[in-house]
């Protein structure tokens, strides 16, 4: 249906592609396809280099580079050729700016542009490497026009029915451009430019594949503007990609044409300032915005862009670098840059000021922007104290909805964002919705797994007949469909943003423990200005963060811990080692996925690993814990209410205690389990649920050695592997713990045994997207994503789940790893 075999075969095909081009006087990008090293050399001659090359039939640039000269390509050719037959190369139009517009046509030739978007990277950067900005901000009107009557030809050309994506290479300095791919299916960029304007792409090409015209399919965003309608935009939204290099040592930071993002981000504004700055703080919570002082000014990597670029950037203003000497280093448009530099500027001009604001100054700061957590810094007082003053002085911020009609229709949406760039609310709040609080960016370690629960929170809750409200900002999941709440907010999750809209909304409650440990991080923040949050008190999140408080509690109720000490230096920390017997286990405090952990075998180790560790968490001192080897890691999943065990599953690793367990091979039920052990399991599972009170979902992870059970540690909220036990033991963990998070009385059930079929669960990795990482599985996690696969035995479950990960069965090899020091 929709888009024929040949149209898609078309557009794949480089060389095919090329020719269809030409067809309708259209230009693609020269290259050439190849099918050797040598071939892939005398092309290189004739297009002359710089050349880029790159596997054909891939996804997200894999196997992809530029190179300068004959040995750099041959390097390149053959990492590429061994992912594909056939690769291309292309001459290099590193610097130009990357424009793509989505466009979506009808069997009946009725065709729309329904968004385009720019790369604030230029050209030489993977689109899904690049920070992306929709609508476009720098192109002219006759550039914008030009590009947008060509998509509308190029899709006619090929017949597209349905949605389809077009990039193109804009040459800066004159109205030269080149068309460098068509993708004629629903990609990356789909799921952005929907997010984006508010037109469900997916849901209109899926109709329209079935044959209907598109002025007859209503736009179910607004309800009265048809599909065949382009949305315009009276906002700017802003996407910035996440990666977690610093996971992997020896691992290049440097990003190109091969994509090694790991999340994504979208922020909206009424001004790229503003949805600018919100961006890079949902990309890393320890951020304060377009900080000056998060990076060094090293030159190099304003020419050779790494992942911190955009600090990098504000590091050169802040130092005085000129607009034309940035703009010669990155070829970033000078558009661009002047907004970034009155970020800059407007940070000078505070950090003069006193630590009390005027009412003009606390309003420009919020409309460029600025965090109530950013000004504080800036000048020096508490987040509290900037709150007080900004809400004393009446500076709250205004609720707009995205109605793709850039307010000329009236429209009702509930797909909303927040700014301080507006003069009314665009709807009412009448009060008694609950809140639900998403997961924030995919990262290595939090990931789909737990949207899969905050989706289903939000999905009971309506079944159950209650309001919801969505606060997440990424625009991958499917708890950011506009249809999945009541009211979906596109905003950051920290304290500020959250209280407010609990403020705005009057709202019943919030719920924090279906969004993994983003929404925990801020549970404290939120208690102390008397937000209600609902289910497990956040002084019990707080008991089960803190490793004192908790370890106490263990202690008090004779529950075994593996041995630990907090300490602050290098002196006391060798002593304790020494005493406890090596190897110990270094960690710092209020950690995702084991950031920062390491297993130390001798006193100079430790002293290696300190060092990493205290960059860090300069606030939290580091834990240490005696490292038991040999030793069989055990995962429960359960949910409580009042502190009584409702349901619980528990899991057991393949992998011995030390590989993280969002990286090692799962099974449920448990197999190798004796009743005696689960009884104990069950008994510790029961009394840690009555001692921190738990009403709503938890999760703690066991370890086992000569039948002894020792507590590593507990989490009050969803785990990794909640999808996975609700599935095997098909029980929803989610549905229960939300009707006891409401305070419904719900009958406690035995799951644990499962229903006849075995679910093992194995981790995706990405090591061959990055060159140099070592494939030892340690306490840190570098899975990116994971399968399950149910059997009759785990035999059966464990060789499917492998397979589906495209791992090949091995013959007998020997494998050498130098081990990850860093």
């Amino acid at each position: 249906l929709g888009t024929p075999i040949k149209s898609i075969i078309e557009t794949e095909d480089r060389k095919i592609f090329a020719e269809r081009i030409g067809e309708i006087g259209e230009q693609v990008a020269p290259s050439e396809a190849v099918y050797s090293v040598e071939e892939a050399l005398a092309a290189a001659q004739r297009l002359g280099y710089p050349v880029m090359a790159r596997a054909a039939f891939s996804l997200g640039g894999l196997g992809s580079g530029f190179a300068n000269n004959e040995l750099e390509l041959e390097t390149l050719a053959r990492q590429a050729l061994a992912h594909s037959s056939q690769l291309i190369i292309d001459k290099s139009l590193k610097g130009w700016k990357e424009v793509e517009y989505e466009v979506v046509r009808d069997a009946y030739d009725n065709c729309i542009t329904v968004c385009n978007m720019e790369n604030l990277d230029p050209l030489g950067i993977h689109t899904g490497e690049s920070i992306v900005v929709a609508p476009s901000q720098t192109l002219s009107n006759r550039e914008y026009n030009m590009l947008r009557s060509t998509a509308l030809k190029v899709i006619r050309h090929f017949g597209v029915v349905g949605e389809c994506n077009i990039q193109y290479a804009l040459n800066p300095n004159s109205e030269e451009y080149f068309i460098i791919e068509v993708n004629a299916r629903l990609s990356r960029s789909s799921a952005l430019a929907s997010k984006a304007t508010g037109y469900p792409l997916a849901y209109v090409a899926a109709k329209l594949s079935l044959g209907m015209p598109l002025p007859d399919i209503k736009n179910s965003v607004t309800g009265v503007t048809t599909a065949c309608f382009e949305p315009s935009l009276d906002y700017c939204v802003v996407k910035i990609p996440r990666w977690d290099l610093a996971k992997f040592i020896r691992v290049s930071k440097n990003i190109g044409s091969s994509m090694k993002s790991v999340g994504e981000v979208m922020a909206i504004g009424r001004n790229f300032e503003e949805a600018f700055q919100k961006a890079l703080r949902m990309v890393d919570g320890a951020v304060n915005g377009f900080d000056p002082y998060q990076q060094p000014m090293i030159q190099d990597e304003l020419t050779k862009p790494t992942d911190k670029r955009p600090f990098v950037l504000a590091a050169a203003l802040k130092e005085g670098y000129s607009i034309d000497e940035l703009h010669n280093l990155t070829k970033i448009d000078k558009w661009f840059l002047y907004k970034m530099k009155n970020i800059i500027d407007f940070y000078n001009a505070l950090e003069k000021l006193g630590n009390t604001l005027t009412t003009s100054q606390i309003l420009q700061a919020k409309q460029m922007g600025f965090s109530d957590k950013q000004i504080a810094s800036v000048i020096n007082i508490t987040e509290l104290a900037v709150r007080k003053q900004r809400q004393d002085l009446g500076i709250k911020p205004f609720v707009k909805q995205i109605d793709t009609v850039a307010g000329e229709w009236p429209a009702a949406t509930n797909y909303l964002y927040i700014t301080y760039n507006a003069a009314e609310h665009d709807l009412d709040f009448p009060g008694g919705f609950t809140i639900v609080v998403g997961s924030g960016v995919y990262r290595i370690g939090s990931s789909v797994e737990f949207d899969w629960c905050a989706v289903g929170c939000l999905r009971e809750l309506r079944n159950l007949g209650r309001s919801t409200i969505m606060i997440n900002y990424n625009p991958e999941t499917v708890s950011t469909d506009y249809d999945m709440c009541d009211r979906l907010y596109f905003e950051e999750i920290s304290f500020e943003v959250v209280m407010d809209i609990y403020e705005i909304e009057h709202s019943d409650g919030i719920i924090l423990s279906m969004g993994g440990q983003l929404p925990n991080n801020i549970a404290m923040d939120l208690h102390r200005q008397q937000a209600k949050v609902l289910g497990t008190s956040p002084e019990s999140i707080d008991s089960a963060e803190n490793r004192f408080k908790f370890s106490r509690m263990l202690d008090r109720k004779g529950i075994l811990q593996p041995r630990w000490k907090e300490l602050t230096n290098l002196k006391s920390a060798i002593a304790f080692c020494e005493e406890a017997g090596y190897p110990c286990l270094v960690r710092p405090s209020y950690v995702l996925s084991g950031a920062a952990m390491n297993v130390a075998y001798s006193n100079q180790d430790l002293e290696t690993y300190l060092n990493a560790a205290s960059l860090v968490s300069k606030e939290h001192p580091v834990v240490i814990s005696k490292f038991l080897t040999e030793a069989k890691e055990i995962d429960v999943d359960a949910v409580a209410a009042d502190g009584e065990i409702l349901c619980m599953a528990v899991s057991e690793h393949v992998e011995n205690a030390g590989v993280h367990s969002g990286d090692a091979t799962l099974v449920t039920p448990p197999q190798d389990l004796n009743q005696e052990t689960l009884d104990t399991i069950k008994r510790i599972t029961r009394d840690l649920a009555a001692l921190l009170d738990v009403t709503g979902p938890f999760n703690m992870q066991l370890i086992a050695k000569n039948n002894e059970l020792k507590v590593i540690e507990c989490n009050v909220r969803v785990s990794r592997s909640f999808p996975f036990v609700s599935k095997t033991l098909n029980h929803d963990f989610v549905a229960t713990a939300t009707r006891a998070i409401i305070g419904m009385t719900v009958e406690p059930v035995d799951v644990l045994h499962g229903v006849g079929k075995v679910g093992v669960k194995v981790p995706q990795f990405s090591f061959s997207r990055l060159a140099g990482a070592d494939v030892q599985l340690g306490v840190e996690m570098a899975s990116t994503g994971e399968v399950a696969c149910f059997g009759d035995n785990r035999y059966e479950a464990y060789l499917k789940a492998m397979m589906s990960t495209g791992f090949q069965i091995p013959k007998k090899a020997v494998l050498l790893s130098i081990g990850s020091f860093k």
